[in-house]
């Protein structure tokens, strides 16, 4: 592993602040920028933290094909549903506010959702439904991406990575979040390999002739002219029931599109028929549940705890220590993490010159 600079969580934040206020982006917009991509740092999931600060958000505000200042207009409300138009704006600006309100829906109907179109890359979605979980409800998100995804039995980049994420309420120290996509790896993961200089594993991406792809930095230039795809979730082919990936990723696609009359797979490139850059008109969904409306909140949070706890405790495999639900290895990390601060390889200390260089800076870098 390659060493990695240390540095603290108010140094992350003020600087990145900083530097959204200088592009452009409102300071209680940037602050909520910048809580998002530190909440993947916080969990460990560092393909979609600090380390695409620049290449996602700050380089597209740059290019003209994403707004730093995020005007929110309503296309249609009802009282448990609303559908958010987030103008190409800032997509964490406009998912927060969307989850926002479909929690407060929920708390007065039982349930609210939320669907946001002509959007922008909007973080870890585990964010969103945590919100929700902090309020003692159950979260769920979606959305739409660049199309990078081939179906089963296909070699072109189709679908996004799509992810469906869930967060349930617990009686334990964290909540129960399932936050992946529906692809058996993300561009962003792949983009973190080569930064790190590593191969991507074979299985996860496939070629136009049909064969693994494992070179990282070239599957990168490969996703955008097509000559590469990812595999959904299971992998290439049908053994390992990559269908079933397929298959989830379409249902998101549809929710992340339908519900809004938005842009969908091809129309997500971020590129018109000239090759000319353009925004990418993402579409994001937003549940909120509140338990209160069934059997209660309290009576949620035991059964989900007891399931966890039981499937924690059942019988492990052979040479393994423990076994782990989804949103308990992020905790863990957290727990390590919230006094050591964000671990950054030499690509993003990189990066971070970068923007202290074009955006004059007068922040004092601490590697």
């Amino acid at each position: 592993m390659e060493n990695r600079t240390w540095v603290s969580w108010d140094f992350i934040e003020a600087f990145m602040v900083s530097a959204f206020v200088a592009i452009g982006v409102p300071k209680e917009d940037a602050e909520i920028c910048a809580d998002v991509l530190m909440e993947s740092d916080r969990r460990g999931i560092e393909s979609h933290g600090v380390n695409r600060f620049k290449p996602i958000y700050i380089d597209r505000i740059n290019a003209g094909i994403q707004q730093p200042v995020t005007t929110i207009d309503i296309i249609k409300e009802t009282p448990a549903t609303a559908v958010l138009d987030a103008n190409h704006g800032m997509g964490m600006v406009a998912s927060k506010r969307a989850m926002e309100l479909a929690i407060e829906k929920a708390k007065t109907y039982g349930i609210g959702m939320v669907a946001v179109t002509n959007s922008t890359h909007y973080g870890i979605a585990g964010y969103y439904v945590t919100m929700a979980t902090d309020e003692g409800l159950i979260g769920i998100t979606g959305t739409n991406a660049r199309p990078s995804v081939a179906p089963t039995f296909g070699v072109e980049n189709m679908l996004g990575t799509n992810p469906l994420t869930f967060g349930l309420p617990t009686d334990e120290e964290f909540p129960f979040v399932l936050d992946c996509a529906t692809s058996i790896t993300q561009r962003g993961k792949i983009e973190y390999y080569a930064k790190e200089g590593k191969a991507t594993e074979a299985g996860k991406v496939v070629g136009r002739d049909g064969t693994a792809k494992t070179d990282s930095v070239q599957i990168l230039k490969d996703l955008i002219s097509g000559e590469a795809a990812l595999a959904p979730l299971g992998g290439i082919g049908e053994e390992l029931a990559g269908y079933k990936g397929y298959g989830y990723s379409a249902v998101v696609e549809i929710l992340s599109a339908a519900l809004q009359a938005g842009n969908f797979m091809k129309m997500l490139s971020g590129f018109d028929q000239d090759g000319n850059r353009i925004p990418y008109g993402l579409g994001h969904f937003f549940i909120a549940i509140d338990p209160d409306a069934f059997m209660g909140q309290a009576s949620f949070r035991k059964t989900a705890g007891d399931i966890l706890r039981a499937l924690r405790s059942s019988d492990k495999a052979p040479g393994q220590d423990r076994i782990y639900t989804a949103g308990e290895k992020e905790h863990l990390v957290w727990l390590e993490r919230k006094d050591k601060g964000v671990p950054l390889n030499a690509a993003v200390q990189d990066d971070f010159r970068a923007v202290k260089e074009m955006l004059h800076l007068d922040i004092e870098l601490p590697f």
